[in-house]
C-alpha cells in the first residue's frame, strides 16, 4: 500500500486512536477491594475493623465453626458446576481437606484485614441531624478514620458517603464533605492515598459535573494538585440507566467526571424501589437489578473504572437456622456477582464477613490451578489443548492477580504454578502481553 493511502487512513482514524487511548485505556494498576462496608458515620471508631473481624469470628464459632461453614459454601458452589443428572459422587475427604484450608485462610483474613474498604455513611445510614451535630460527627469520623490507619486490621481504603446533590440535601452534603476532608488533611498532614468519596443517588450528568466543580474548589482550598480528589458514583436511580431523552447517561457520566470517577456502585434498594418492585422482592438478583448492572458493565468496559454490586439486607442474626439461611443467601449472591464479572459488593453487618470471604476465596481458588496452567502454556508457548489469545491471557492473569490481592492465594502459590514473577503476572493482567 502506498504511503499516501496509509496517510489518508491515519488521518481518518486519528480521532479513533485518540478515543481508544484516552477513553478506553484498560485496567488501572490499582487494587480493587472485594467489598465496601458501610457503617453509619456516628458509629465510627478507630478500632471498628478489628471489632468487626472479632464479631464475625465469634458468630461463626457459636454456629458450628468455620470449617463447617466452609464445607457448606464449597458444596453449594459445586452443585452449580455438576450437571443435575451426574452420577459422580463428591469426594468427601477432598471436600473436608479443602474446607480446612479455606477456613484457615478466611480466619486469617478476618484477623488481619476484615474490612478492605470502609465507608462512613452520612446519607441513608446516618439520617438527619441538626447542623451542629452533623458537623461535629463529621470531624470525629475523620479523626477516627486517620487514627484507624495505625490499628491492626486497618482497611486498605476508607472514606465517606455524603448526602446527594438533590436540592433538599445538596448544601448539607457538601458541607459534610468539606468538613470531613479538611479534618482528614489536618489530622494526616496530607490527602491520604486510601481516601474514597461516594456520591450517592446520582440521576443526571449535571450532578456529576457539579461534583467535579466541588472537587476543584476543595483542591484549591487545600492546595492540592488538579485531579487529586476522586470519587465513586452510586447508580441508584432509573434516570441514570435511561435518561429523559431516551439515551443511556452512564457513558456521559464518566466523561463528565473528567477522569475523577473511580467506580460505579449499584444501589440495590433505592433502585428497586424506584422501579416499583415490591419490598419483599427487592434483591441483588432481581431482573431489574441485572438489567441495570449489565448497562453499568458496558459503560465501564475498557475504561479502568471499577464496578461494584450492591448489598443484601437479609442479615445473619437471630436463631442458628436463620443465621445459616442468611449465610447461604449471602454466599450465593457473592458467588453470583463474581461469576458475572463484578468483583466487588457491599456488606452491612459484621456477620456477613465470613461468607464474603469464604465465597470469594472459593471462587478464586477453585479455578486457580487450571488458570495458572493455561497462562503458563500461553506465556511459554507450551503445547496445550486450549488455544488462548492475548485477551484471554489477560483475563487469566487478572483472575490470579485478584485472588492474590485479596488473600485467597499466596505469592508462593502463584509464582510456583505460573513459573513467572508477580510483576510479570500483573503486567499481563494489564496488557495481555507476555
Amino acid at each position: 500500500m502506498d504511503q499516501s493511502t496509509l496517510a489518508d487512513i491515519d488521518a481518518l482514524l486519528s480521532d479513533t486512536d485518540e478515543l481508544l487511548s484516552t477513553r478506553y485505556p484498560g485496567e488501572r494498576d490499582v487494587r480493587q477491594p472485594v467489598h465496601t462496608v458501610y457503617v453509619p458515620g456516628h458509629h465510627s471508631t478507630p478500632t471498628l475493623p478489628r471489632e468487626w473481624g472479632e464479631q464475625a469470628l465469634e458468630c461463626v464459632d457459636a454456629n458450628g465453626g468455620m470449617v463447617q461453614l466452609a464445607e457448606r459454601v464449597i458444596v453449594a458452589s459445586r452443585k452449580e458446576t455438576v450437571p443435575p443428572d451426574s452420577q459422580s459422587i463428591p469426594n468427601l475427604h477432598q471436600v473436608a481437606r479443602e474446607a480446612e484450608m479455606l477456613a484457615e485462610a478466611v480466619t486469617r483474613k478476618l484477623s488481619t484485614e476484615p474490612i478492605e474498604d470502609l465507608r462512613l455513611d452520612f446519607e441513608d445510614g446516618y439520617g438527619d441531624a441538626d447542623d451542629e451535630t452533623e458537623d461535629a460527627c463529621a470531624r470525629q469520623a475523620a479523626r477516627n478514620a486517620i487514627a484507624g490507619l495505625d490499628e491492626t486490621g486497618a482497611p486498605a481504603f476508607f472514606g465517606i458517603r455524603f448526602k446527594c446533590m438533590e436540592a433538599d440535601t445538596r448544601a448539607r452534603g457538601l458541607r459534610t464533605l468539606d468538613i470531613f476532608l479538611a479534618e482528614v488533611i489536618a489530622s494526616h498532614g496530607r490527602l491520604p492515598k486510601q481516601l474514597v468519596l461516594t456520591l450517592p443517588k446520582v440521576s443526571t450528568v449535571d450532578q456529576v459535573r457539579a461534583m467535579v466543580i466541588a472537587c476543584r474548589s476543595l483542591e484549591a482550598q487545600h492546595d492540592l494538585a488538579e485531579g487529586a480528589i476522586t470519587f465513586e458514583v452510586q447508580v441508584e436511580t432509573p434516570q441514570l440507566i435511561l435518561g429523559a431523552d431516551g439515551r443511556v447517561p452512564l457513558a456521559p457520566v464518566l466523561d463528565a467526571g473528567a477522569g475523577r470517577i473511580t467506580s460505579l456502585h449499584y444501589g440495590t434498594y433505592d433502585y428497586s424501589a424506584s422501579m416499583g418492585v415490591a419490598a419483599a422482592y427487592q434483591a441483588m438478583d432481581h431482573p431489574v437489578a441485572d438489567f441495570a448492572k449489565n448497562q453499568m458493565m458496558l459503560a465501564v468496559a475498557g475504561t479502568g473504572v471499577h464496578l461494584s454490586d450492591g448489598s443484601t439486607n437479609i442479615l445473619p442474626v437471630g436463631e442458628p437456622e436463620e443465621i445459616h439461611r442468611a449465610w447461604g443467601l449471602h454466599a450465593g449472591l457473592v458467588r453470583r456477582h463474581l461469576k458475572r464479572g463484578i468483583y466487588q459488593g457491599w456488606d452491612m453487618h459484621p456477620h456477613q464477613l465470613p461468607t464474603r470471604f469464604l465465597a470469594t476465596f472459593r471462587f478464586y481458588r477453585e479455578g486457580a490451578e487450571r488458570a495458572a496452567t493455561r497462562l503458563r502454556n500461553y506465556v511459554f508457548h507450551e503445547d496445550s489443548a486450549v488455544l488462548d489469545e492475548p485477551a484471554t491471557a489477560r483475563a487469566l492473569a487478572r483472575y490470579l492477580s485478584r485472588g492474590l490481592s485479596c488473600g485467597a492465594h499466596t505469592e508462593e502459590f502463584v509464582t510456583d504454578r505460573t513459573k513467572m514473577s508477580i510483576e510479570t503476572l500483573n503486567h499481563i493482567a494489564r496488557t495481555g502481553a507476555a
